[in-house]
């Protein structure tokens, strides 16, 4: 879940920079609602992942099921995305955030108390019963969050972007360790009912400080006609398959080729959101300031990416024994080259979109964070079940592997792009 932030402005390297000036109260106010959004919806998130798959597999889930409680999350909050960035501005921002963080946080503690019914498939249903709610409240309050974000600061969204995902990674950081020492010392139920309650606290802060956005209109279809947009989704799914596909997974391969505890995978996450934390808001600087360098952040980024994934089991072509500290090591890579192919997406994709005669409205920004939600959404249900059921069938070191042979895909087919739109222009 990554589940990181992102908005608006028309990055265009011909444009001479805004000079520097003073952040407005309004402004201030609304990194602060948007910091607390970003937080707690992380570590509720997250913090599942260390012990949630285990639990599952004790009350009779296989791993292809867990994958898919996982992805059916990302389902969920996929057609969410599409339909409320539609709407937005019938439904209105501010409700729509404040709405979504109720519902997720009701449904984040309501999934504590699972461990209290019976085995097999009551279990299951429930499971995907409240992980669906979850992830529709969510997809709202994330979807007009970024909008509302892109609305009060047009003209360096990438940078308030990687300050923004610092707190993405805090929450990414902190929730795996919490969630597995809540866990071992007051069992399953406290993790949820703790961090439901630090999500709803966020309720009546966001409707005191958040700001009422101005509406305009656009259409989902013209904007995916664009290839750009379509390769910029393609990118964006491939990052969000390889966060699914280890929150589903990485936990069952650290207890049984490793031999950690449910702590201790708590601890072996950090470094995956640890790295994506600290490198958020030095990217973002960069994409804002060198807005001509962005696709090529993209492209490095997802190489990056693909070979950390194929050396994280590792893949058993390389006769590489399964080793704590190469774990590690790859997490954190693919945590530093995640954030470098992720922070500079948001910003193409709204110049795409006002380049081919999208209006700088809450509608477009709608319609991109929607279309952008969605995408990673769709990501985040591929990587989980898709993977989890090729982990179960095989093992965990060649489901790794496919998820770096799709991010070098992606890679790939942006190079061939960019060399093409570059020769084009000269």
């Amino acid at each position: 879940m990554l589940y990181g932030a992102l908005m608006f402005a028309l990055f265009d390297s011909s444009t001479p920079e805004a000079p520097a000036t003073k952040m407005s109260r309004q402004q201030i106010l609304t990194l602060v609602a948007m910091a607390s959004i970003n937080f707690s919806s992380m570590i509720c998130y997250s913090i599942l992942g260390p012990f949630f798959p285990n639990e599952a597999k004790k009350k009779g889930v296989s791993q292809a099921m867990i994958g898919l409680i996982f992805g059916i999350y990302a389902l969920c909050t996929l057609v969410g995305s599409l339909i409320l960035g539609k709407y937005i501005v019938q439904i209105g921002a501010k409700f729509m955030i404040v709405a979504g963080l109720f519902v997720s946080s009701g449904s984040t503690v309501l999934f504590g108390f699972l461990d209290q019914v019976s085995d097999g498939t009551i279990f299951i249903m429930l499971c995907f019963i409240t992980r669906c709610v979850n992830a529709i409240g969510f997809s709202a309050a994330v979807t007009s969050s970024f909008a509302v974000s892109a609305k009060v600061f047009p003209d360096n969204i990438a940078t308030v972007l990687g300050f923004m995902e610092i707190f993405t990674g805090l929450g990414l950081i902190l929730g795996p360790p919490l969630g597995g020492w809540l866990y071992q010392s007051f069992g399953y139920e406290i993790p949820f009912v703790f961090t439901g309650f630090l999500l709803f606290a966020t309720v009546p802060l966001n409707l005191w400080i958040l700001p009422n956005a101005v509406p305009s209109q656009n259409s989902f279809l013209r904007l995916c006609t664009r290839i750009k947009i379509l390769l910029i989704c393609f990118v964006v799914f491939t990052l969000s398959s390889g966060i699914g596909f280890l929150d589903a997974t990485l936990s069952i391969f650290a207890i049984e080729k490793l031999n950690l505890s449910a702590g201790s995978v708590g601890l072996l996450m950090i470094g995956l959101s640890l790295p994506y934390g600290a490198a958020s808001p030095v990217f973002g600087v960069i994409s804002d300031k060198y807005p001509s360098v962005r696709k090529w952040m993209m492209v490095v980024g997802g190489m990056a990416t693909a070979v950390s994934f194929c050396f994280l089991g590792p893949l058993p072509v390389f006769h590489i024994r399964s080793q704590l500290w190469l774990t590690v090591l790859m997490l954190i890579v693919v945590g530093f080259s995640l954030c470098m192919t992720c922070i500079p997406t948001f910003a193409e994709m709204i110049a795409c979109a006002h380049e081919n005669g999208f209006e700088e409205g809450l509608s477009t920004l709608g319609l991109v964070s929607g279309l952008f939600s969605a995408v990673w959404s769709a990501g985040m249900f591929f990587g989980p079940t898709v993977g989890g059921y090729i982990t179960q069938a095989l093992n965990f070191e060649w489901s790794a592997g496919v998820q770096g042979a799709l991010a070098f895909l992606a890679a790939l087919l942006q190079v061939i792009y960019f060399t093409i739109e570059d020769i084009q222009k000269k």
